[in-house]
């Protein structure tokens, strides 16, 4: 698949886009930003910005879907996520396949949203808190983080030479 860019999209020529990605109208994705689709499908709507060094990364079990007029910010991590109208995704933000941020709801600085987690319409994640199912916590909750994790598939079960992987925690 090759990329489709609205003809009023602006890409920067150091910026990488590759794969299903969809571009739609004033968008911007500014320098060094990657947006790759070789997993899974990515569309980027109107007037939505994804600022220097961003990566977005498409699943093929978890496209990214951004809707119209969102930014994402520099070194802002999106994988396999959903990200509604008018969102903030602040400097170093990460948000995990499955995550759902809504309609103008805010992920601050090097805040994250873990998989399969959900951040509601108008919510907020803090400076460097954790979403995790639908809840948020600070960063040093570890032990309450991990018991709501641990439901949500995270970290999926894997295998390892035919030997299902046990579940470890730091």
């Amino acid at each position: 698949m090759r990329p489709e860019v609205h003809a009023s999209a602006w890409i920067a020529p150091t910026a990488v886009v590759c794969g299903d990605v969809r571009v739609g109208p004033d968008a911007r994705i500014l320098w060094n930003a990657v947006v790759t689709a070789e997993d899974g499908r990515v569309e980027i709507g109107e007037r939505c910005v994804v600022m220097e060094h961003a990566l977005v990364r498409g699943r093929s079990k978890h496209p990214v879907v951004v809707e119209r007029d969102v930014l994402i910010g520099p070194h802002a991590h999106v994988n396999g996520a959903r990200i509604g109208s008018q969102a903030f995704i602040a400097t170093g933000a990460a948000l995990f396949p499955g995550a759902t941020v809504g309609t103008r709801a805010e992920v601050r600085i090097r805040g994250v949203v873990h998989v399969n987690s959900a951040v509601p319409d108008g919510g907020m994640v803090p400076i460097g808190w954790v979403a995790v199912g639908d809840r948020v916590f600070p960063p040093g909750a570890h032990d309450e983080i991990w018991e709501v994790q641990e439901s949500l598939d995270f970290p999926a079960p894997c295998t390892a030479n035919g030997a299902a992987a046990t579940s470890w925690r730091a």
